[in-house]
């Protein structure tokens, strides 16, 4: 899985909350806090579909871009990512099960009892 840089990360942030795909000025309106000039959010949404993290349709003379996962399966392929450099997964995963609040640790159990009745 592909890290995403900050730019990147924002603009995936408004693509992973619109229902339908965006163009890129659309995405240049929404993302808050930057002047970006138009190029730059054409050539970040570019590099997130070479990536694979976007797919891009045709309308018209402009591109509508939509995200092709969702943010929690990027966040769950990142902390397998994670997992897999650790010397030691087991001792890993027991550390991240005592670092989880109680509410975490039960959705983790009935997410393995599924897992375990399939």
């Amino acid at each position: 899985m592909k890290g995403l840089g900050e730019l990147e990360r924002s603009i995936m942030d408004i693509l992973w909350a619109q229902s339908a795909p965006v163009t890129a000025r659309e995405v240049g309106r929404l993302i808050a806090g930057r002047d970006l000039a138009p190029t730059t959010v054409m050539t970040v949404l570019d590099r997130l579909t070479r990536k694979g993290f976007l797919v891009r349709t045709r309308d018209g003379r402009a591109w509508r871009y939509q995200s092709t996962e969702s943010r929690d399966t990027y966040v769950a392929e990142l902390m397998l990512k994670a997992l897999g450099m650790t010397g030691d997964r087991d001792a890993a995963l027991t550390r991240f099960a005592q670092a989880v609040s109680g509410s975490e640790a039960e959705i983790l159990r009935k997410a393995l009892t599924e897992l375990e009745e399939e």
